[in-house]
């Protein structure tokens, strides 16, 4: 059997099916925009966050944050850490790579104290989870899909699982 044949076997896709693992919501320093000869970096440290969903709760502890870089392109790829805390005391490092896509005036409306509306931005994100807590290594073996919306200071995830 050939590779083409063994890929015929699987179903076309039109959604993916996914699982809601939980939301996350992060508040932000303001940013520290840094001019380099890569792109425009704009660096937002987290003070805190609360984690809250159906298969994780606790909260987002301050000293992570987000290194993201900017091209001239005018997207900005996102580079997270940070470590969440269960709300059994479990320590989970998280880690998010991926692409934001704004309105053309929207830092100025950030900036101005606006959110930009899920429908108007493109906020994508790929967590990854470690922690050698047993409790919580299935996180390890998940691929996630964060969908994303900005407010100033601030952002909100919804974290999916795709099954």
């Amino acid at each position: 059997m050939t590779s083409a044949m063994a890929i015929d076997q699987l179903p076309l896709l039109t959604a993916l099916p996914a699982e809601h693992l939980f939301d996350m919501h992060v508040n932000l320093q303001p940013a520290q925009p840094i001019a380099t000869p890569v792109g425009a970096r704009m660096t937002f440290i987290t003070t805190g966050g609360v984690v809250e969903g159906p298969r994780l709760r606790g909260e987002l502890l301050p000293g992570g944050g987000d290194w993201l870089l900017v091209g001239s392109d005018g997207v900005g790829r996102v580079d997270v850490r940070a470590t969440i805390r269960t709300h059994d005391g479990v320590l989970i490092h998280y880690e998010a790579r991926g692409i934001i896509k704004v309105p053309a005036d929207g830092l100025d409306r950030l900036s101005a104290g606006d959110v930009l509306p899920f429908a108007e931005s493109y906020v994508r994100t790929t967590p990854t989870f470690e922690t050698a807590d047993e409790r919580y290594a299935w996180l390890s073996e998940v691929v996630a899909v964060g969908y994303n919306v900005l407010s100033p200071n601030h952002i909100d995830y919804r974290v999916y699982r795709v099954q």
